[in-house]
């Protein structure tokens, strides 16, 4: 394995990092066990989970990866090996049966405090923001559309402040954004630089992959130079990336399968480009799914790469990505590629 550090932090984490969002809907709870067992044992330290996981969102399945990672935690007692991250959700139409509140402070601390006992755990490592509240792009948005009936009032200070209190009581360690624009990124730091006893904001973590590299447009000099490190979701889209859609395939138990509806990477461009790169990675004598990840694993603005699997194959190839190096050559074509067919999956 490989590791970075949370940015302005000794804090050391593996440049892998296991997602858990099908657990508890497409894994069970043993399954998720073994999962986090095998990438312990190959050197991850870094798991990320969500009050809202797994999905799709459903009052039936609320916050039951939490609860597992936290039954995992019980049985092993390796608590003390993990650096944990998770996220408050939202407000959304999907996700009224959590709150309708938002981030208002006693919101952000009944979060907390929910993740804490379902985690079974004092402390959460890294506690994010899971989108934004405001009206704005994401979610496979591409650009922002104003609404002028959006009365959206600036609380980032109330909210990082509510933050700073939480660290203080030792529930939460640092704090990070996620799903989140330049602008968006830019105040929460001001705020923090302006308000020095206000916790920074460490990490972003957008979606990031050979069918969607708009982070690079105006977020990734934000990276760099204000030292916000990504944590790269969807690195393999959806799954699309493994290439099991390609020539219209459709296994069973798949998340299109599934779930319809999470398109989001399978448009007819978004399918265009897939080919192209399947083409490339086979020429190199490199499946797709490792070749996504390596390249994502290049950049210089990443801290980690969220991998998630279904299958205990699927999560030994995902890991298994960080001992491939793509040569000058390839990453060439990868290039070349993108120019041709840019971004086809926002």
């Amino acid at each position: 394995m490989k590791y970075t550090k949370l940015p302005h932090t000794d804090i050391e984490v593996s440049k892998i990092c296991l997602g858990t969002m099908t657990w508890g809907n497409q894994n069970t709870e043993a399954e998720g066990h073994e999962q986090m067992d095998y990438a312990l044992d190959q050197g991850i330290n870094f798991f990320d989970t969500a009050e809202l996981y797994p999905i799709p969102a459903h009052p039936d399945r609320h916050s039951v990866t939490e609860k597992i990672i936290g039954t995992w935690f019980k049985k092993n007692g390796n608590r003390d090996k993990v650096v944990l991250a998770s996220k408050i959700a939202g407000k959304a139409d999907f996700t009224k049966f959590i709150r309708t509140s938002g981030f208002k402070k006693d919101s952000i601390i009944e979060a907390v405090n929910a993740s804490l006992t379902r985690l079974q755990t004092d402390y959460i490592d890294l506690y994010q923001l899971h989108w934004p509240e405001r009206n704005t792009n994401y979610f496979g948005k591409r650009g922002y559309k104003h609404d002028v009936s959006d009365h959206w009032e600036d609380n980032i200070h109330q909210v990082l402040e509510t933050l700073r209190d939480l660290v203080r009581e030792g529930k939460i360690r640092h704090v990070g954004l996620s799903n989140e624009t330049p602008w968006g990124t830019m105040r929460f730091l001001t705020e923090s630089k302006v308000h020095a006893s206000l916790p920074r904001m460490l990490t972003i973590q957008n979606p990031y992959s050979l069918l969607n590299r708009l982070f690079e447009v105006g977020l990734s000099e934000i990276s760099i130079r204000e030292k916000i490190g990504l944590l790269a979701y969807s690195p393999l889209g959806f799954g699309t990336l493994s290439g099991k859609y390609l020539g219209g395939m459709m296994p069973a138990n798949s998340r299109l399968n599934l779930f319809p509806n999470y398109a989001r990477y399978s448009g007819e461009t978004a399918v265009k480009a897939t080919e192209q790169y399947n083409t490339l990675a086979k020429e190199n004598g490199l499946s797709l799914a490792q070749m996504a990840l390596a390249f994502v694993n290049t950049r210089p603005f990443l801290t980690s790469n969220i991998i998630g699997a279904t299958t205990m194959s699927q999560l030994k190839e995902n890991i298994a990505s960080i001992d491939v190096d793509l040569s000058e050559e390839v990453l060439k074509n990868i290039e070349a590629i993108h120019n041709q067919i840019p971004n086809p999956a926002p």
